[in-house]
């Protein structure tokens, strides 16, 4: 075998050529912000005041937050899979047996059908369907989302078969035949199948209930887990587990008379009086209960609304993990995150094309780029108790083993979440369960094909985006202040640059720092006539133009040039990290902290996957969508009208007193904040649609911005 993976290369990787360049760039933007902030200190030395505090600070945290990020640009490399030799070096019939995990919590905000077309996607992949079993994890024992998979079982039957006898790519039926695709001669028959299909479970759904009309579609066999669903106890946070096999690869046949691949759908037991620790237990039982039921050592994560684009994706995973060469410390391969739905300026930077598609790459370069919390292959035994590897045949026993590896009590007295399996302690339990394996020596991969192996969605409000973003902001500030904090037992623990990568990603709340400083004090300094920053005849103004036009070009080269991203929407990526900044960024800095000192917040959250028409159609033509009494709007509504009336007062000094040269920085730096708050003005004062900003938001910015200028024109 190793002499063919000699001669059929499974995979190859190498640096970026620009690489050299980007180095030395940095040694030279790393001195000029030394230069920086010893000019900072010189004054806070001889000439102390509260706003050259509040400047060192600001310029503190910004050099902090890019040197560690310089971290990721050290050694980035670019892989490439041959899954086309896959076969010249291993046979299929050795190819490993593949579990595949999709979670979902909440039917009103991950409509079942979405989920039911991700399962379809996955199913139909191109591997060996005796090898195959997914798992859907319903965190909220939903009737409505099992009802919605019987129906999609019974659909799959058919659905498989037609998929690989034409070599159909796009193997989510919604996304396929949403695409005007090749017509066969039984295409019209699986179009009305899969029609008929999501016309009742979206019925059901509309109605919050099964309908006695379709009560005769379900089985004899699946009626046992529907009456404990609808026992009056029942509740998501308050029921026992459900485990339903809804296709079974030793029974079932497919209509061309082939093997099915497993479909199993599992409601783990909750109780009020135990923690459910929220994905990461969700995972953990999934782990436990595929681990009883099926075992393969491969096991798949996926989100419920990331389906699979790519049907031969599982090969090329295989292309890293059945390598006789490869590293016995690879414990998982990492796809990207990729979107369908984002419009074409990606208005709210849903791509999060640097994460992804730069920084990712430097990880790689290092000890591996962390889990995205969707799209990444495990080895079974590097999260998971070392399973013995025969495969399991499904039975009442093996059944019985898996209600007892779903109950709530189940982890009392264990290492799962601590030491095994997806670890608790931060919502972002994708990054600190990949930030632990790191630590305890294993690699991981980033494979990105030139096809997107998986497609997901993405928030299309801005409350929803915000709320997303603080979230994750939050997790990650879990991740840096326990004991396994990236820069002190990280450092320890793997190769420190990848420790300070780690370390980058769970400091990321405090950029709110420097952007809430550079959003209000120049301007309040200039409402007072105040000069806070070098003239432009002054060496000092040449080192703040040097640092801000050399770190915009970088930014800009590497998502333009690198990543191949379109100007436009490196400006929607830009503009949106001043308002999470502004909004998502100190909100998790203040839940993060009230809920250190024990005072309740709001908790975990599901992102919405519903969207009406309106909303959609607004989305489509790139406007924002405010139209909610969000408190995230409060402070990026405040900031908007501030630099406004700041630039506005600017403009008359230098006019009316000629001081252009003394307050050229400060005016900049409005009419910068300005062009970056159209949006904002627009939901302001100019729209009348649904999404325009709520008239309270509007009016309260207003008022603390006028409190703002009398109270400031008592200091200054």
């Amino acid at each position: 075998m190793e002499s063919l993976s000699n001669t059929f290369l499974l995979h190859s990787s190498k640096p970026l050529s620009h690489t050299w360049l980007t180095r030395i760039f940095g040694l030279i933007y790393t001195t000029a912000i030394s230069i920086l902030l010893l000019r900072h200190c010189r004054t806070l030395i001889y000439s102390p005041s509260p706003i050259s505090t509040a400047l060192f600070l600001a310029d503190f945290v910004l050099a902090f937050i890019w040197l560690t990020c310089q971290c990721f640009h050290w050694n980035p490399i670019r892989r490439q899979a041959f899954q086309e030799n896959l076969q010249q070096v291993v046979a299929e019939r050795e190819y490993p047996a593949l579990d595949v995990f999709i979670c979902t919590a909440d039917p009103t905000k991950e409509p079942p059908i979405g989920v039911v077309n991700t399962a379809m996607s996955v199913l139909a992949f191109d591997y060996p369907t005796e090898k195959l079993s997914v798992y859907v994890s319903d965190d909220g024992g939903s009737e409505l989302t099992l009802y919605a998979f019987m129906e999609g079982a019974s659909f799959a039957k058919h659905w498989i078969p037609y998929c690989k006898r034409h070599n159909v790519v796009d193997r989510s039926p919604e996304v396929y035949f949403g695409s005007d695709p090749a017509w066969f001669p039984e295409t019209d028959e699986i179009k009305a199948m899969y029609e008929g299909m999501k016309s009742r479970v979206e019925t059901v759904v509309q109605n919050g209930c099964i309908h006695m009309k379709y009560e005769g579609n379900i089985k004899s066999e699946f009626r046992e887990a529907f009456c404990k669903l609808w026992t009056p106890d029942f509740t998501p946070r308050n029921h026992p587990t459900i485990i339903q096999v809804l296709l079974d690869n030793n029974v079932d046949k497919d209509s061309a008379g082939g093997v099915m691949p497993n479909l199993i759908y599992l409601s783990r037991q909750k109780s009020n009086h135990k923690p459910h620790n929220f994905k990461a237990g969700a995972l953990n039982v999934l782990l436990r209960v595929s681990g009883v039921m099926t075992n393969a050592p491969i096991v798949l994560l996926l989100d419920c609304d990331m389906y699979s684009n790519d049907p031969q994706t599982p090969l090329h995973a295989l292309c890293y993990f059945m390598d006789p060469n490869a590293d016995p410390k690879l414990g998982f391969v990492q796809f990207p995150q990729m979107f369908n739905d984002i419009n074409n300026n990606d208005i709210y930077a849903s791509e999060f094309r640097h994460e992804t598609q730069i920084l990712s790459l430097g990880m790689d370069g290092l000890r591996g780029a962390s889990f995205m919390g969707t799209g990444g292959f495990f080895r079974r035994h590097v999260i998971s108790i070392r399973n013995d590897s025969k495969p399991v045949r499904i039975s009442q026993d093996v059944l019985a083993s898996a209600y007892q590896a779903a109950s709530c009590n189940y982890e009392d007295n264990t290492k799962w979440g601590s030491e095994i399996g997806f670890r608790y302690g931060s919502m972002t339990e994708d990054t600190y369960t990949s930030f632990r394996l790191h630590c305890e020596g294993w690699k991981s991969i980033l494979c990105n094909p030139k096809r997107a192996a998986f497609l997901g969605g993405s928030p299309s409000s801005l409350n929803d985006n915000l709320t997303q973003m603080k979230r994750w902001y939050m997790g990650f500030l879990d991740i840096f202040f326990n004991k396994y904090c990236p820069i002190t037992y990280g450092v320890r623990s793997m190769n420190p640059l990848q420790a300070l990568c780690y370390t980058h990603y769970s400091l990321r709340s405090f950029w709110s720092i420097p952007i809430i400083v550079y959003a209000f004090l120049p301007q309040i300094a200039l409402i007072n006539s105040f000069a806070i920053f070098p003239k432009v005849s002054e060496r000092g103004f040449f080192l703040y133009a040097f640092l801000f036009l050399g770190a915009y070009g970088k930014d800009f080269l590497d998502f333009v040039v690198v990543t191949g991203g379109s100007m436009q929407r490196w400006w929607s990526y830009q503009r949106m990290w001043l308002i999470w900044g502004l909004s998502s960024c100190p909100f998790a800095l203040l839940e993060w902290s009230l809920k250190s000192v024990g005072v309740s917040t709001f908790g975990f959250n599901v992102t919405s996957k519903t969207i009406d028409e309106e909303q959609s159609r607004r989305y489509e033509r790139g406007l924002f969508e405010f139209g909610v009494e969000s408190v995230l709007f409060y402070p990026i509504s405040v900031a908007s009208v501030i630099n406004l009336l700041s630039f506005v007062k600017g403009v008359m000094e230098v006019f009316l007193n000629g001081r252009l040269e003394e307050f050229f920085v400060q005016i900049l730096i409005c009419g910068f904040g300005m062009v970056n708050s159209w949006v904002i003005y627009e939901g302001m004062f100019l729209r009348r649609d649904g999404g325009r900003m709520p008239l309270k938001i509007t009016l309260a910015s207003m008022a603390t911005v006028m409190a703002i200028c009398l109270a400031s024109s008592l200091v200054f």
